[in-house]
């Protein structure tokens, strides 16, 4: 280790940690010196590699079980219950099947290579993967079953194995976050990108932290030492995974940092300057060795429209019917607790610029907004937004409705008139908006939404921050992501989140 690199390595974890020599350093300070071996970071630094690869196993392992299980009892609760079917003995070797079709999947490797391990972000492809499983056992049924399966057995099995994989895969991910220690993670790249990426592993339910950051500011700090020193490192802090992060922009110095990092025995992730404006709805391909990166037209053609559209109506629909009783309960509520309307109208900027009233069930004094300018120094999103936690123009019926979100019902009505969407942009008032400028202002492209995948991290986000998070949504959008911010929704709100 070169007094250059260690001179540039900052250590978060803490609240202290002590030197090799016995001489304490403030944790979050420069280190001026760094000594071959740490005490006090990890049990046995020397073992952080073989504790990588016995957690990864584990990993893969528990999800392994998880999907015999599923598949094994998603077709023995259909035999059973759909018919008089049962499964003959070779059922016990074509079950494993499923390992060897999501193993070529890559579904028990993909998990090494991200740092949030979402079961719902794989749905779509186990969709297609339990459509096989059921194809399969359909195709092997005079092996598999002693009797003949009907059409509504056949399908009944994909969608029990689906849901059951669904389910077995998150419960075994969550025993694997419970069971392995946090992932250790190391930043090499621009401070504040470093420091940003902390925030949201702190913010994030990721079973990640990091515990050290390695200042690069451009191409001449990329051999600091080359790779013996970087692999040092991560084996003197027990590192897991290192994140490159960095600001330059020219592409030799940005695969010298990543090959650099893959030499070192860790897992590694970048963090691209351009996917911050691409999102992740790209397409690889490879022209005789050389890849190329596919990028969306920005926008939803009209087809997509059409459906996006079609979905709302038809879950607005369905959604307004199960909570016509919670609708009108609400209401009679917020009558008998405070004087004023039952429904908040206020004007919002919705898509292309058009100006429209958003519905909420009333949860302030009637007269809140006259009270807005003596409260901004309470204001917790800085400028450009006003939000604050513990507002004292609340009502006691309005904590309870903004805890629970049930305030947001009413924007049903919106969506049906086709103003606002189930998914989308964060609709601002006007003072807000005017305050987004230029090509941030496409943001707008899409109809607002009741929710969105900024309101599902789980704390609140500046504005310039929350402008970047609806324009990569608009950016990447699909049917699939909306469904998955709607879900992730649900589960903010039975958390007691504020969306």
């Amino acid at each position: 280790m070169t007094p250059q690199l260690a001179a540039r390595l900052t250590i978060h974890e803490g609240p202290e940690a002590t030197l090799g020599n016995g001489r304490p350093v403030v944790v979050g300070g420069s280190l001026l010196v760094l000594p071959r071996r740490w005490a006090g970071l990890v049990d046995d630094e020397r073992h952080a590699r073989p504790s990588l690869l016995r957690r990864e196993a584990l990993h893969r392992r528990l999800l392994g079980a998880a999907d015999v299980l599923a598949a094994a009892v998603a077709l023995t609760v259909v035999l059973s219950v759909l018919g008089a079917d049962q499964p003959a003995v070779a059922v016990l070797a074509g079950v494993p099947l499923v390992l060897v079709l999501f193993k070529i999947a890559g579904l028990y490797d993909r998990d090494q290579m991200r740092i949030a391990h979402s079961t719902l972000d794989e749905a779509p492809m186990l969709l297609q993967l339990t459509g096989l499983y059921a194809l399969a056992v359909t195709i092997l049924q005079p092996v598999l079953v002693e009797g003949t399966l009907g059409g509504e057995q056949i399908a009944a099995l994909w969608l029990a194995s689906f849901t059951a994989t669904l389910a077995g895969r998150m419960l075994a991910r969550w025993i694997a976050g419970r069971i392995c220690p946090v992932e250790r993670c190391l930043v090499i790249g621009a401070p504040q990108r470093a420091d940003r990426i902390r925030e949201k592993l702190t913010s994030s339910r990721a079973r990640a932290t990091v515990v050290a950051s390695l200042s690069l500011e451009g191409d001449e700090d990329l051999h600091l030492g080359g790779p013996e020193s970087v692999r040092r490192l991560v084996d003197d802090l027990g590192i897991d995974r290192i994140i490159v992060a960095p600001a330059i922009t020219d592409s030799t110095g940005v695969v010298e940092m990543i090959r650099i990092a893959k030499t070192a025995g860790a897992r590694v992730s970048v963090l691209p300057r351009m996917l911050e404006v691409v999102g992740s709805a790209v397409e690889f391909e490879d022209l005789d060795g050389l890849t190329m990166l596919g990028v969306r037209p920005f926008g939803l053609s009209r087809s997509s429209r059409v459906l996006k559209r079609a979905f709302d109506l038809v879950a607005t629909s369905v959604g307004l019917i199960a909570v016509a009783p919670i609708l009108a309960l609400t209401a009679l509520a917020i009558r008998l607790d405070s004087k004023g309307p039952i429904l908040y109208r206020q004007v919002r900027v919705g898509r292309d610029g058009r100006p429209f009233h958003i519905f909420k069930f009333r949860s302030m004094v009637a007269d809140a907004d006259e009270h807005k300018d003596t409260l901004r120094d309470l204001n917790e999103v800085g400028e450009g937004m006003f939000k604050i936690t513990e507002d004292p123009r609340v009502t006691a019926v309005g904590r309870v409705l903004r805890r629970t979100s049930l305030d947001e019902l009413p924007q049903l009505f919106n969506v049906l008139r086709g103003e606002m969407s189930l998914v989308g942009p964060r609709p601002l008032v006007t003072d807000e908006d005017a305050q987004v400028l230029g090509l941030d202002r496409s943001r707008l492209h899409l109809t607002p939404g009741m929710t969105g995948p900024w309101q599902v991290l789980g704390s609140r986000v500046p504005m310039q921050e929350m402008v970047g998070i609806d324009y990569l949504y608009v950016a990447s959008w699909s049917l699939w992501l909306d469904l998955k911010v709607l879900l992730r929704t649900a589960r903010h709100v039975l958390r007691s989140g504020n969306v």
